[in-house]
Protein backbone atom coordinates (compact mmCIF):
# COMPACT_ATOMS: atom_id res chain seq x y z
CA UNK A 1 0.00 0.00 0.00
CA UNK A 2 1.26 3.62 -1.17
CA UNK A 3 1.92 5.30 1.82
CA UNK A 4 2.77 9.42 1.85
CA UNK A 5 5.47 10.88 3.81
CA UNK A 6 3.76 12.35 7.35
CA UNK A 7 2.87 15.48 7.35
CA UNK A 8 4.58 18.26 8.66
CA UNK A 9 4.09 20.01 12.38
CA UNK A 10 2.89 16.48 13.64
CA UNK A 11 3.71 15.39 17.18
CA UNK A 12 5.35 11.77 17.99
CA UNK A 13 1.21 10.53 19.48
CA UNK A 14 0.24 11.50 15.68
CA UNK A 15 2.89 10.07 14.04
CA UNK A 16 2.42 6.67 15.40
CA UNK A 17 -0.75 6.18 13.19
CA UNK A 18 0.98 5.41 10.07
CA UNK A 19 -1.53 6.31 6.85
CA UNK A 20 0.28 2.40 5.70
CA UNK A 21 -2.26 1.00 8.18
CA UNK A 22 -5.48 1.64 5.59
CA UNK A 23 -6.35 -1.40 4.31
CA UNK A 24 -5.33 -2.59 0.59
CA UNK A 25 -8.86 -1.73 -1.45
CA UNK A 26 -9.30 -3.86 -4.95
CA UNK A 27 -10.39 -2.65 -8.58
CA UNK A 28 -13.83 -2.72 -8.01
CA UNK A 29 -13.99 -0.76 -4.37
CA UNK A 30 -12.65 2.42 -6.23
CA UNK A 31 -13.75 1.83 -9.66
CA UNK A 32 -14.68 5.23 -11.15
CA UNK A 33 -17.54 4.22 -13.50
CA UNK A 34 -21.15 3.70 -12.25
CA UNK A 35 -21.51 -0.30 -12.24
CA UNK A 36 -22.15 -2.26 -9.57
CA UNK A 37 -20.37 -5.59 -8.31
CA UNK A 38 -21.18 -8.49 -6.60
CA UNK A 39 -19.48 -11.64 -4.93
CA UNK A 40 -16.54 -9.77 -4.56
CA UNK A 41 -15.95 -8.06 -8.07
CA UNK A 42 -16.86 -11.20 -10.13
CA UNK A 43 -19.82 -9.66 -11.68
CA UNK A 44 -20.70 -6.51 -12.82
CA UNK A 45 -23.62 -4.59 -13.28
CA UNK A 46 -25.44 -1.57 -14.85
CA UNK A 47 -26.38 0.85 -12.52
CA UNK A 48 -29.87 0.02 -13.59
CA UNK A 49 -29.36 -3.56 -12.51
CA UNK A 50 -32.88 -3.48 -10.76
CA UNK A 51 -34.41 -3.79 -14.03
CA UNK A 52 -33.51 -7.04 -13.76
CA UNK A 53 -36.35 -8.13 -11.78
CA UNK A 54 -38.84 -6.54 -13.82
CA UNK A 55 -37.54 -8.68 -16.77
CA UNK A 56 -37.25 -11.75 -14.58
CA UNK A 57 -40.65 -11.34 -13.38
CA UNK A 58 -41.77 -10.62 -17.17
CA UNK A 59 -40.42 -13.97 -17.65
CA UNK A 60 -41.49 -16.30 -15.11
CA UNK A 61 -45.21 -15.25 -14.31
CA UNK A 62 -46.78 -16.31 -18.10
CA UNK A 63 -44.36 -19.59 -17.30
CA UNK A 64 -45.64 -20.12 -14.34
CA UNK A 65 -49.16 -19.67 -15.42
CA UNK A 66 -48.80 -22.15 -18.69
CA UNK A 67 -46.91 -25.12 -16.23
CA UNK A 68 -49.82 -24.56 -13.34
CA UNK A 69 -53.31 -24.10 -15.53
CA UNK A 70 -52.28 -25.31 -19.24
CA UNK A 71 -50.36 -28.17 -18.47
CA UNK A 72 -53.21 -29.98 -16.64
CA UNK A 73 -55.05 -29.94 -19.83
CA UNK A 74 -52.58 -31.01 -22.16
CA UNK A 75 -51.10 -33.53 -20.34
CA UNK A 76 -55.02 -35.23 -19.99
CA UNK A 77 -55.50 -34.61 -23.64
CA UNK A 78 -51.73 -36.52 -25.03
CA UNK A 79 -49.89 -39.01 -23.92
CA UNK A 80 -48.68 -39.18 -20.31
CA UNK A 81 -45.55 -38.90 -21.60
CA UNK A 82 -45.58 -36.22 -24.07
CA UNK A 83 -47.62 -33.62 -22.17
CA UNK A 84 -45.09 -34.09 -19.90
CA UNK A 85 -42.07 -33.44 -22.22
CA UNK A 86 -44.14 -30.49 -23.68
CA UNK A 87 -44.02 -29.10 -19.94
CA UNK A 88 -40.80 -29.76 -19.29
CA UNK A 89 -38.96 -28.54 -22.57
CA UNK A 90 -41.03 -25.36 -21.32
CA UNK A 91 -39.38 -25.35 -17.63
CA UNK A 92 -35.83 -25.57 -19.24
CA UNK A 93 -36.03 -23.48 -22.28
CA UNK A 94 -36.99 -21.07 -19.12
CA UNK A 95 -33.77 -22.05 -17.36
CA UNK A 96 -31.47 -21.23 -20.47
CA UNK A 97 -33.30 -17.49 -21.28
CA UNK A 98 -32.57 -16.71 -17.61
CA UNK A 99 -29.11 -18.36 -17.41
CA UNK A 100 -28.56 -15.72 -21.29
CA UNK A 101 -30.16 -12.98 -19.24
CA UNK A 102 -27.25 -12.76 -16.47
CA UNK A 103 -24.35 -13.82 -19.28
CA UNK A 104 -25.37 -10.47 -20.70
CA UNK A 105 -26.10 -8.40 -17.76
CA UNK A 106 -23.25 -9.87 -15.10
CA UNK A 107 -20.34 -9.63 -17.46
CA UNK A 108 -17.58 -6.93 -18.03
CA UNK A 109 -18.89 -5.61 -21.53
CA UNK A 110 -15.44 -5.05 -23.05
CA UNK A 111 -14.57 -1.93 -21.25
CA UNK A 112 -11.80 0.18 -22.21
CA UNK A 113 -9.39 0.73 -18.59
CA UNK A 114 -9.00 4.30 -17.86
CA UNK A 115 -5.62 6.53 -18.10
CA UNK A 116 -4.46 7.69 -14.90
CA UNK A 117 -3.20 11.03 -16.71
CA UNK A 118 -4.03 12.20 -20.38
CA UNK A 119 -1.59 11.34 -22.94
CA UNK A 120 1.30 13.55 -23.89
CA UNK A 121 -0.40 16.18 -27.08
CA UNK A 122 2.89 16.25 -28.50
CA UNK A 123 3.16 12.53 -28.90
CA UNK A 124 -0.53 12.35 -29.88
CA UNK A 125 0.31 15.49 -32.37
CA UNK A 126 2.73 13.80 -34.40
CA UNK A 127 1.66 11.07 -36.93
CA UNK A 128 -1.98 11.76 -36.58
CA UNK A 129 -4.56 14.15 -39.55
CA UNK A 130 -6.43 16.60 -36.72
CA UNK A 131 -8.82 18.86 -37.59
CA UNK A 132 -7.84 22.24 -38.74
CA UNK A 133 -10.12 23.82 -35.92
CA UNK A 134 -7.71 22.07 -33.70
CA UNK A 135 -6.07 24.91 -31.78
CA UNK A 136 -2.74 23.25 -31.64
CA UNK A 137 -2.72 23.20 -35.40
CA UNK A 138 -2.90 27.26 -35.51
CA UNK A 139 0.25 27.71 -33.18
CA UNK A 140 -1.55 27.91 -30.28
CA UNK A 141 -0.39 26.58 -26.83
CA UNK A 142 -0.27 22.74 -27.34
CA UNK A 143 -3.35 20.58 -26.21
CA UNK A 144 -4.70 17.04 -27.46
CA UNK A 145 -6.21 16.87 -30.28
CA UNK A 146 -10.05 16.29 -30.13
CA UNK A 147 -10.09 13.61 -33.25
CA UNK A 148 -7.08 11.77 -35.39
CA UNK A 149 -7.72 9.03 -38.16
CA UNK A 150 -6.88 5.72 -38.03
CA UNK A 151 -6.77 3.02 -40.73
CA UNK A 152 -9.54 0.45 -41.21
CA UNK A 153 -8.93 -1.81 -44.09
CA UNK A 154 -7.80 0.61 -45.75
CA UNK A 155 -10.53 3.16 -44.48
CA UNK A 156 -9.99 6.33 -42.70
CA UNK A 157 -12.02 6.48 -39.57
CA UNK A 158 -11.69 9.29 -37.10
CA UNK A 159 -11.67 8.15 -33.38
CA UNK A 160 -12.41 10.65 -30.93
CA UNK A 161 -10.30 11.37 -27.54
CA UNK A 162 -12.67 11.07 -24.56
CA UNK A 163 -11.96 13.58 -21.53
CA UNK A 164 -13.59 11.56 -18.93
CA UNK A 165 -11.33 8.16 -19.56
CA UNK A 166 -8.18 10.17 -20.96
CA UNK A 167 -7.47 7.97 -23.72
CA UNK A 168 -8.80 8.04 -27.53
CA UNK A 169 -11.68 5.18 -28.14
CA UNK A 170 -10.61 2.68 -29.85
CA UNK A 171 -12.76 1.91 -33.43
CA UNK A 172 -16.68 1.06 -32.95
CA UNK A 173 -15.71 2.42 -29.28
CA UNK A 174 -18.26 4.74 -27.62
CA UNK A 175 -18.63 6.08 -24.15
CA UNK A 176 -21.71 4.98 -22.18
CA UNK A 177 -23.17 8.25 -20.56
CA UNK A 178 -24.99 5.56 -17.83
CA UNK A 179 -22.45 3.43 -16.64
CA UNK A 180 -19.41 6.01 -17.42
CA UNK A 181 -17.28 3.93 -19.39
CA UNK A 182 -15.66 3.42 -22.61
CA UNK A 183 -17.42 0.17 -24.07
CA UNK A 184 -15.31 -1.68 -27.19
CA UNK A 185 -17.87 -2.05 -29.88
CA UNK A 186 -20.24 -0.24 -28.07
CA UNK A 187 -23.80 -1.13 -29.27
CA UNK A 188 -26.29 0.39 -27.02
CA UNK A 189 -27.49 0.18 -23.16
CA UNK A 190 -30.00 -1.99 -22.26
CA UNK A 191 -32.13 -1.21 -19.43
CA UNK A 192 -34.08 -4.47 -19.55
CA UNK A 193 -30.63 -6.41 -18.92
CA UNK A 194 -29.05 -3.28 -16.92
CA UNK A 195 -25.81 -3.36 -18.89
CA UNK A 196 -24.39 -1.95 -21.31
CA UNK A 197 -24.37 -4.10 -25.08
CA UNK A 198 -20.62 -4.27 -25.99
CA UNK A 199 -17.98 -6.77 -27.69
CA UNK A 200 -18.08 -9.02 -24.53
CA UNK A 201 -21.98 -9.53 -24.35
CA UNK A 202 -23.38 -9.13 -27.38
CA UNK A 203 -23.42 -12.61 -28.44
CA UNK A 204 -24.90 -13.36 -25.55
CA UNK A 205 -27.51 -10.47 -26.01
CA UNK A 206 -28.66 -11.97 -29.04
CA UNK A 207 -28.97 -15.30 -28.06
CA UNK A 208 -31.53 -14.41 -25.12
CA UNK A 209 -33.71 -11.87 -27.46
CA UNK A 210 -33.90 -14.68 -29.35
CA UNK A 211 -34.18 -17.56 -27.30
CA UNK A 212 -37.06 -15.17 -25.48
CA UNK A 213 -39.06 -14.63 -28.67
CA UNK A 214 -38.87 -18.59 -29.27
CA UNK A 215 -40.22 -18.87 -25.47
CA UNK A 216 -42.76 -16.40 -25.97
CA UNK A 217 -44.10 -18.40 -29.40
CA UNK A 218 -44.03 -21.59 -27.39
CA UNK A 219 -46.40 -20.72 -24.99
CA UNK A 220 -48.44 -18.90 -27.58
CA UNK A 221 -48.74 -22.13 -29.84
CA UNK A 222 -49.42 -24.64 -26.90
CA UNK A 223 -52.36 -22.02 -25.76
CA UNK A 224 -53.77 -22.39 -28.40
CA UNK A 225 -53.48 -26.05 -28.92
CA UNK A 226 -55.12 -25.83 -25.47
CA UNK A 227 -57.70 -23.89 -26.30
CA UNK A 228 -58.71 -26.09 -29.65
CA UNK A 229 -58.51 -29.55 -27.39
CA UNK A 230 -61.23 -28.04 -25.29
CA UNK A 231 -63.48 -26.93 -28.13
CA UNK A 232 -62.97 -30.16 -29.42
CA UNK A 233 -63.76 -32.13 -26.91
CA UNK A 234 -66.53 -30.50 -25.29
CA UNK A 235 -68.09 -29.68 -28.15
CA UNK A 236 -68.10 -25.53 -27.58
CA UNK A 237 -67.54 -22.35 -28.45
CA UNK A 238 -64.59 -20.29 -28.47
CA UNK A 239 -65.63 -18.19 -25.44
CA UNK A 240 -66.94 -21.01 -23.57
CA UNK A 241 -62.97 -22.70 -23.81
CA UNK A 242 -61.70 -19.62 -22.70
CA UNK A 243 -64.04 -19.67 -19.60
CA UNK A 244 -62.81 -22.65 -18.68
CA UNK A 245 -59.37 -22.16 -19.47
CA UNK A 246 -58.95 -17.92 -18.97
CA UNK A 247 -55.25 -18.50 -18.36
CA UNK A 248 -54.83 -19.35 -22.02
CA UNK A 249 -56.21 -16.63 -23.34
CA UNK A 250 -54.44 -14.54 -21.10
CA UNK A 251 -51.23 -16.25 -22.47
CA UNK A 252 -52.69 -15.77 -25.87
CA UNK A 253 -52.73 -12.47 -25.74
CA UNK A 254 -49.94 -11.17 -23.74
CA UNK A 255 -47.68 -13.81 -25.77
CA UNK A 256 -48.61 -12.38 -28.90
CA UNK A 257 -47.96 -8.98 -27.93
CA UNK A 258 -43.98 -9.55 -26.24
CA UNK A 259 -43.76 -11.51 -29.26
CA UNK A 260 -44.14 -8.77 -31.52
CA UNK A 261 -41.75 -6.13 -29.37
CA UNK A 262 -39.04 -8.62 -28.54
CA UNK A 263 -39.28 -10.59 -32.13
CA UNK A 264 -38.92 -7.11 -33.70
CA UNK A 265 -36.22 -6.41 -31.92
CA UNK A 266 -34.68 -9.94 -32.43
CA UNK A 267 -34.74 -9.29 -36.50
CA UNK A 268 -33.56 -6.12 -36.16
CA UNK A 269 -30.35 -7.08 -34.89
CA UNK A 270 -30.20 -10.34 -36.88
CA UNK A 271 -30.05 -7.20 -39.31
CA UNK A 272 -27.24 -5.66 -37.88
CA UNK A 273 -25.24 -9.16 -37.50
CA UNK A 274 -25.07 -9.69 -41.49
CA UNK A 275 -24.51 -6.41 -42.68
CA UNK A 276 -21.60 -6.15 -39.41
CA UNK A 277 -22.99 -3.21 -37.82
CA UNK A 278 -24.00 -2.13 -34.21
CA UNK A 279 -27.22 -0.11 -33.00
CA UNK A 280 -24.88 3.36 -32.40
CA UNK A 281 -23.49 2.92 -35.79
CA UNK A 282 -27.01 2.08 -37.24
CA UNK A 283 -28.59 5.19 -36.40
CA UNK A 284 -25.58 7.42 -36.28
CA UNK A 285 -23.66 6.50 -39.66
CA UNK A 286 -26.19 5.29 -41.68
CA UNK A 287 -23.98 2.85 -43.92
CA UNK A 288 -24.29 1.38 -46.92
CA UNK A 289 -23.00 -1.91 -48.20
CA UNK A 290 -19.96 0.17 -49.91
CA UNK A 291 -18.65 2.78 -46.72
CA UNK A 292 -19.17 0.19 -43.81
CA UNK A 293 -15.51 -0.60 -43.43
CA UNK A 294 -16.21 -3.98 -41.35
CA UNK A 295 -18.70 -5.40 -43.56
CA UNK A 296 -17.08 -9.66 -44.71
CA UNK A 297 -19.94 -10.50 -45.96
CA UNK A 298 -23.15 -11.95 -44.63
CA UNK A 299 -21.41 -15.38 -43.71
CA UNK A 300 -17.86 -13.75 -42.66
CA UNK A 301 -20.22 -11.19 -40.22
CA UNK A 302 -22.22 -14.13 -38.78
CA UNK A 303 -18.85 -16.58 -37.55
CA UNK A 304 -17.66 -12.49 -36.38
CA UNK A 305 -20.13 -12.45 -33.98
CA UNK A 306 -21.24 -16.56 -33.54
CA UNK A 307 -17.90 -18.77 -33.90
CA UNK A 308 -15.13 -15.77 -33.05
CA UNK A 309 -13.32 -16.13 -29.46
CA UNK A 310 -14.94 -13.19 -26.94
CA UNK A 311 -11.52 -11.59 -26.03
CA UNK A 312 -10.82 -11.80 -22.10
CA UNK A 313 -11.77 -8.08 -20.02
CA UNK A 314 -9.12 -5.94 -19.83
CA UNK A 315 -9.93 -5.41 -16.05
CA UNK A 316 -8.98 -6.99 -13.05
CA UNK A 317 -11.39 -6.21 -10.86
CA UNK A 318 -9.87 -8.22 -7.78
CA UNK A 319 -6.48 -7.27 -7.96
CA UNK A 320 -5.20 -5.06 -5.33
CA UNK A 321 -4.61 -1.53 -6.06
CA UNK A 322 -2.59 1.43 -3.95
CA UNK A 323 -5.09 4.04 -3.37
CA UNK A 324 -3.82 7.52 -1.51
CA UNK A 325 -5.92 7.91 1.40
CA UNK A 326 -6.90 11.36 0.50
CA UNK A 327 -8.52 10.36 -2.88
CA UNK A 328 -10.04 7.63 -0.84
CA UNK A 329 -12.01 10.35 1.43
CA UNK A 330 -12.57 12.65 -1.23
CA UNK A 331 -14.12 9.84 -3.23
CA UNK A 332 -16.23 9.42 -0.16
CA UNK A 333 -17.37 12.67 0.16
CA UNK A 334 -18.49 13.45 -3.52
CA UNK A 335 -20.43 9.93 -3.10
CA UNK A 336 -22.24 11.44 -0.07
CA UNK A 337 -22.44 15.14 -1.89
CA UNK A 338 -24.15 12.93 -4.75
CA UNK A 339 -26.10 11.47 -2.25
CA UNK A 340 -27.58 14.83 -0.42
CA UNK A 341 -26.24 17.93 -2.46
CA UNK A 342 -27.01 20.02 0.98
CA UNK A 343 -23.85 18.73 2.70
CA UNK A 344 -21.59 21.01 3.03
CA UNK A 345 -17.99 20.57 0.89
CA UNK A 346 -14.96 18.72 2.67
CA UNK A 347 -11.50 18.59 1.15
CA UNK A 348 -8.70 16.49 2.55
CA UNK A 349 -5.03 17.73 2.02
CA UNK A 350 -2.63 14.99 3.44
CA UNK A 351 0.26 16.11 1.60
CA UNK A 352 0.25 19.84 3.25
CA UNK A 353 -1.12 17.87 6.69
CA UNK A 354 -4.34 20.17 6.58
CA UNK A 355 -7.53 19.46 6.93
CA UNK A 356 -10.22 22.14 6.18
CA UNK A 357 -14.02 21.88 7.28
CA UNK A 358 -15.81 24.82 5.72
CA UNK A 359 -19.78 25.08 5.97
CA UNK A 360 -21.11 27.31 3.58
CA UNK A 361 -23.49 29.37 6.54
CA UNK A 362 -20.03 29.75 8.40
CA UNK A 363 -18.06 31.25 5.46
CA UNK A 364 -19.51 35.03 5.66
CA UNK A 365 -18.32 34.84 9.69
CA UNK A 366 -14.88 33.50 9.25
CA UNK A 367 -14.67 36.51 6.31
CA UNK A 368 -15.77 39.42 9.22
CA UNK A 369 -13.49 37.55 11.77
CA UNK A 370 -10.58 37.42 9.30
CA UNK A 371 -11.31 41.25 8.50
CA UNK A 372 -10.88 42.26 12.04
CA UNK A 373 -8.05 40.33 12.44
CA UNK A 374 -6.06 43.60 12.20
CA UNK A 375 -7.47 46.15 14.22
CA UNK A 376 -7.36 43.93 17.22
CA UNK A 377 -4.89 43.52 20.18
CA UNK A 378 -3.92 39.89 20.21
CA UNK A 379 -3.53 38.77 24.30
CA UNK A 380 -2.85 35.23 25.36
CA UNK A 381 -0.18 33.03 23.96
CA UNK A 382 -3.02 31.14 21.80
CA UNK A 383 -3.58 32.55 18.11
CA UNK A 384 -7.24 33.32 17.57
CA UNK A 385 -9.10 30.37 15.91
CA UNK A 386 -11.73 30.67 13.23
CA UNK A 387 -15.25 29.89 13.98
CA UNK A 388 -15.61 26.43 12.37
CA UNK A 389 -12.76 25.05 14.22
CA UNK A 390 -14.49 25.00 17.98
CA UNK A 391 -17.06 23.22 16.28
CA UNK A 392 -16.52 20.07 17.34
CA UNK A 393 -19.41 18.88 18.09
CA UNK A 394 -20.58 19.14 14.06
CA UNK A 395 -17.13 18.00 13.05
CA UNK A 396 -18.21 14.64 14.90
CA UNK A 397 -21.81 14.86 13.50
CA UNK A 398 -20.33 14.98 9.93
CA UNK A 399 -17.70 12.20 10.78
CA UNK A 400 -20.41 9.65 11.96
CA UNK A 401 -22.82 10.73 8.66
CA UNK A 402 -19.94 9.80 6.66
CA UNK A 403 -18.65 6.57 8.55
CA UNK A 404 -21.11 4.68 7.38
CA UNK A 405 -21.64 5.51 3.68
CA UNK A 406 -17.63 5.69 3.15
CA UNK A 407 -17.84 1.74 4.45
CA UNK A 408 -21.02 1.39 1.98
CA UNK A 409 -19.25 2.65 -0.44
CA UNK A 410 -15.85 0.73 -0.30
CA UNK A 411 -17.22 -2.36 1.00
CA UNK A 412 -15.38 -2.34 4.03
CA UNK A 413 -15.58 -3.71 7.68
CA UNK A 414 -15.89 -1.61 11.10
CA UNK A 415 -12.23 -2.63 11.65
CA UNK A 416 -10.93 -0.86 8.74
CA UNK A 417 -13.13 1.90 8.69
CA UNK A 418 -11.49 2.20 12.36
CA UNK A 419 -8.34 2.55 11.30
CA UNK A 420 -8.92 4.94 8.35
CA UNK A 421 -10.90 7.17 10.99
CA UNK A 422 -7.18 6.79 13.50
CA UNK A 423 -5.65 8.37 10.24
CA UNK A 424 -7.97 10.69 9.41
CA UNK A 425 -8.09 12.35 13.28
CA UNK A 426 -4.61 12.40 13.64
CA UNK A 427 -4.07 15.40 10.67
CA UNK A 428 -4.31 18.79 13.30
CA UNK A 429 -6.97 21.49 11.90
CA UNK A 430 -6.06 24.37 9.59
CA UNK A 431 -5.22 27.42 12.07
CA UNK A 432 -5.07 30.91 11.25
Amino acid sequence: MYAPPHPPGLSNSNSRTSVADVPSLRAYQVWKGSNRFCCGGRLIFGPDARSLYMTIFLILVPVFLFCTFVSRTLIEEFHHRTGNIIVVICAVFTVYTIALLFLTSGRDPGIIPRNQQPPDPEDEAEGSVVSSDWPGSLGVAPSIPPTKDVKVNGVAIKVKYCQTCMLYRPPRCSHCSICNNCVDRFDHHCPWVGQCIGKRNYRFFFMFISSTTLLCLYVFVFSIVNLSKIMSTHHCSLWKALSKSPASGILILYTFLVAWFVGGLTGFHLYLILTNQTTYENFRYRYDRRMNPYNRGWAGNALEIFCSRIPPSRNNFREKVEVDPAEIFNNSVSYMHAMNPELPKISFDFGMGKRQAVAAEDFADAQNQLEGIGGLERCGTQPPRLAWETKDNWEMNLDRMLAPEFGVQFGMSPKELQKINDVHHSVPPLQI
